[in-house]
């Protein structure tokens, strides 16, 4: 009685009643089928060999060029167009990172003077410009600019908040 009142309701779940949300088709047909928008496939010819889209061959030229490329990259110095100023967001992630590493037992890279929070430990290798990351900032052209953390200037704001001189 109160099932008769919710057949005509669609609840979600498949009905006995209804055909199912697919169509089953041979392999034959599927290559018939496409969206009307989408151009028809080129037809390839027997014999002609089919190239892979996924080509994993090097050749040579490829790595020797490689290889040239990131020399002349490290050699040529080019003008920086970002500034050479660390932001407070760069800062963050820096000391929150470093911070991390130094709390799962990563070398320190500064003499310790009783220091065990790891947070202070990574503003003290801060300071010292010890800490080995390389800060990669995205222009918008797509390109990138490799900053290391001791080229940056680094503005102690912890001092200020600390209340240090």
């Amino acid at each position: 009685m109160a099932e008769d009142d919710y057949n005509d309701m669609d609840m979600g779940f498949a009905s006995p009643h209804h055909s199912p949300p697919f169509l089953l088709v041979s392999a034959g047909t599927i290559s018939h089928l496409r969206y009307e928008d989408e151009p028809p496939e080129p037809e390839i010819e027997e014999g002609a060999e089919e190239e892979p889209e996924n080509n994993n061959e090097v050749t040579v030229d490829d790595v020797v060029g490689a290889e040239v490329d990131d020399k002349e990259q490290e050699k040529t110095a080019r003008p920086r167009k970002t500034s050479k100023y660390m932001t407070k967001y760069e800062r963050a992630r820096i000391l929150g990172t470093r911070a991390l590493q130094i709390s799962m037992n990563a070398p320190v890279m500064v003499e310790l003077e009783g220091e065990t929070d790891p947070l202070e430990i990574a503003m003290k290798e801060l300071r010292a410009r010890k800490i080995p990351f390389t800060i990669r900032r995205y222009l918008p052209d797509g390109s990138y600019e490799d900053w290391g953390v001791d080229e940056l200037i680094v503005e102690d704001s912890w001092k200020r908040q600390v209340g240090g001189g």
